[in-house]
């Protein structure tokens, strides 16, 4: 078996996008998945220029029974945001523009996610609302 996980694309606009992560754990957790793909959200609507990248404006969260960690995806994966275990919160990163990728070689732009302490039944519910680059 495998956790029962879901991304939820809520709205994505020139400008911005937010998206709902869910995960119901079997036991199994996540390691460096992909969640956030910045060639899947939608291009520039006056030009279609491509988003190559995404600053993590705001966040809200819950987490039952296991913390994840949120990696900007590159050759090495840097930590975008560390996310408690047993938490519900919401942080919000716009007064300063968001947070930003700061990977190296073989920067992505992308967002991973890997669950740490996970057991069965463990949960989290995550809604990312992401300021586009292009």
């Amino acid at each position: 078996m495998a956790d029962a996980v879901t991304s939820t694309t809520l709205s994505d606009s020139d400008r911005s996008a937010v998206v709902q992560l869910t995960n119901l754990s079997d036991g199994t957790g996540e390691s460096a998945v992909t969640k956030i793909d910045v060639s899947a959200l939608a291009p520039k609507s006056t030009d279609g220029t491509p988003c190559t990248g995404v600053r993590l404006a705001k966040i809200v969260y819950s987490t039952f029974g296991m913390s994840v960690k949120l990696l900007w995806d590159a050759t090495t994966n840097t930590i975008c945001w560390d996310l408690n275990s047993d938490y519900t919160t919401d942080e919000d990163f716009t007064g300063f523009g968001g947070i930003r990728n700061t990977s190296g070689t073989g920067k992505t732009g992308d967002i991973a996610l890997t669950t740490t302490g996970h057991s069965a039944s463990d949960s989290y519910v995550i809604v990312l609302t992401l300021l586009k680059e292009f």
